[in-house]
């Protein structure tokens, strides 16, 4: 997905634990089976939570991550108050789980990593367990990179798509989709394809609201009134952008040819393509931060934690990602 000739060797990625009680731990081996020394990392957290007999090496600091044989995870060990149970989290452990992200993120911002790939968190048990104040992990890393904006894209091969809007019941998106959060989505968005992926002339497609992108206003006016200006004025600022387009024709794939990304309405909106093509392979990526950050699409899974049944499709394509991004990263800055 980028035009980065890759070159550049950035600083090996960290891997954070996540919800210990999840399938995150049990995933960190086969990850690092799948990908041997193709992208090198180190996995973050307590490695008495890893599955019985993970074979481990415990380094001193991030770096020493590429010498560790392709057999063998390499761990970057954090004590953690209590023992892990597959399936049950423990609320003695959640506020290590937030103190292992944000370890990860001075990691990086130090420059030891070259980006973090997080494990899915257990929101609910960090809310029980430490008073976690943030919706979730791209909250909790915007606050800790010093409450910058953001913006939430699911990527895989075959598809990017932003959502303006994200985790609001739907009835509440025509007042949120403000002009102002609608610019700066695609704002976003088109520094992240510069920056992460590495395109150097980004084309973003917008979709439209209501059905027919409104239909000339028969079916509302909000993509007259909201979408339209911030498109014509961001078009004379020279983005390549356009839009509002009917959503029900903009995700076949000859219409995905002619964008790089698509900023859309909402989260359905945006999500339902992407996992439809591409269900194991997606990723989420955090647009904005002042790192590389990405992680699988998909929760902590505690009904199957402990089974050794979790895939590590989506885990797989997050760490790829993640690195070609932190290749991209360098390259630009070179």
């Amino acid at each position: 997905m980028s035009d980065v000739e890759k070159t550049a060797r950035p600083a090996p990625l960290v891997m954070t634990c996540g919800e210990p009680a999840g399938i995150g731990p049990e995933l960190a081996m086969k990850v690092r089976m799948a990908l041997g020394s193709e992208v090198p990392f180190a996995w973050l957290g307590d490695q008495r939570h890893l599955p019985a007999n993970t074979p481990v090496r415990v380094l001193d600091r991030l770096s020493d991550s590429a010498s560790v044989p392709a057999d063998c995870l390499p761990v970057l060990h954090h004590e953690f108050a209590g023992p892990a149970t597959p399936g049950a989290p423990n609320p003695e452990n959640a506020a290590d789980v937030i103190e292992v992200i944000a370890r990860a993120v001075k990691l990086t911002l130090d420059g030891e990593a070259g980006g973090i790939v997080t494990a899915p968190i257990h929101k609910k048990a960090l809310k029980d367990g430490a008073a976690f104040a943030f919706p979730g992990h791209t909250e909790f890393l915007a606050h800790l990179a010093g409450d910058v904006p953001v913006a939430m894209m699911l990527a895989s091969s075959q598809l990017r798509v932003v959502p303006a809007t994200i985790h609001i019941p739907l009835r509440d998106v025509p007042d949120a989709l403000s002009p102002e959060v609608l610019e700066q989505a695609i704002k976003i968005t088109h520094a992240g394809l510069y920056d992460l992926f590495g395109i150097k002339a980004p084309r973003i497609a917008v979709a439209g609201l209501n059905p027919h992108a409104g239909e000339g206003g028969a079916m509302g006016l909000e993509d007259l009134t909201v979408i339209a200006p911030v498109i014509e004025k961001l078009r004379a600022k020279g983005f390549n952008v356009w839009g509002p387009l009917p959503a029900d024709t903009m995700f076949h794939a000859r219409a995905r040819a002619g964008y790089d990304a698509a900023v859309c309405a909402y989260h359905d909106q945006a999500l339902i393509p992407i996992k439809t093509l591409d269900f194991d392979g997606g990723v989420n990526v955090t647009l904005g931060l002042p790192f590389v950050r990405t992680s699988p699409d998909h929760g902590t899974a505690l009904d199957i934690a402990g089974k050794g049944i979790a895939l590590p499709d989506s885990t797989i394509a997050a760490m790829r990602m993640a690195w070609q991004m932190a290749q991209a990263r360098l390259a630009s800055k070179s």
